[in-house]
């Protein structure tokens, strides 16, 4: 994952991988994961208005799709994860807010949580980002990572909300 390779030009002229650096947010020098995470709050923000059943088959879509896009993006740039693909931290951060209480504190807490899990990748995210390949592998950690922020805002929501 290395977030110091240059973007590729593509980025700018390639459909599937300017998606996949999350709309351009993975472009950005320093720190794309968390940029990307940043952007994901745009979509956020309407899949918030969504039904749970709605909000729960978009954000698995995403998935799907995300494994492609990614997948098809790191073949084509030769380089398994780019740091600047970024389409996994939207889809790791909607699943952490997946039925998050409503207002910005729960936003920002599910941020904070979601970026500690893809950074700091605890057993078994840490142990799968190494040996999942491709589309998948580039996808899997940041689903996890989802969960794990998932379960720990909704205790969160559960004893202080």
């Amino acid at each position: 994952m290395g977030s110091a390779l240059k973007t590729p030009s593509s980025v700018w002229r390639n459909p599937i991988h300017f998606l996949a650096f999350g709309f351009g947010s993975g472009a950005l020098p320093k720190a794309p994961g968390t940029f990307g995470s940043l952007a994901a709050i745009i979509p956020l923000m309407y899949l918030q208005q969504l039904s749970l059943m709605n909000y729960a088959i978009l954000t698995l879509l995403a998935f799907i799709f995300g494994i492609f896009l990614c997948g098809k993006t790191a073949e084509d740039i030769g380089v398994h994860d780019h740091g600047g693909i970024v389409w996994d931290e939207f889809v790791g951060l909607w699943i952490t807010m997946f039925a998050a209480p409503a207002g910005w504190h729960w936003i920002i807490i599910g941020f904070v949580l979601f970026r500690i899990f893809d950074i700091a990748k605890p057993a078994p995210i840490g142990w799968l980002d190494k040996r999942v390949e491709g589309g998948l592998g580039i996808m899997l950690d940041d689903v996890l990572a989802g969960v794990y922020g998932l379960l720990c805002l909704q205790l969160l929501a559960y004893f202080v909300a």
